[in-house]
């Protein structure tokens, strides 16, 4: 099995990843062929699709990169982490913040990662 956290930095950096073979390359070894992205937003299905998400990502959010902001919390075929899309200003706010839950692949890989943005609202 593959290393988590090193998956799941390989996940965020190819969605900031300006060159297509670099991008490729990222999600080959961070996705399984079949791996499904789903947020607020998206909902796409295999490598191609996936590695497009740095397409819109590049469009709306230009010189920003995502980082994982907590440890890769991991139980059975799950995991979760916190992120966070920077921009080139240290001192500036985050553009988005999220959390990701993931089902990994008996590889290690990513089968399926379910994204929400921003922090989780406090029970009423």
């Amino acid at each position: 099995m593959s290393d988590i956290t090193t998956v799941v930095d390989s996940y965020l950096a190819a969605l900031g990843e300006g060159d297509a073979e670099a991008r490729a390359r990222l999600v080959e070894r961070a996705w399984t062929p079949d791996g499904h992205f789903v947020d607020p937003l998206l909902d796409v299905r295999g490598h191609e699709e996936i590695a497009a998400i740095a397409d819109a990502v590049r469009e709306h959010y230009p010189d920003h990169a995502f980082r994982r902001t907590s440890a890769v919390d991991v139980h059975h075929d799950r995991a979760r982490f916190t992120w966070t899309l920077v921009g080139p200003d240290p001192d500036a706010q985050p553009a988005l913040t999220g959390v990701d839950v993931a089902l990994v692949a008996d590889d290690g890989r990513l089968r399926e990662v379910v994204g929400f943005f921003g922090d989780v609202a406090e029970a009423a």
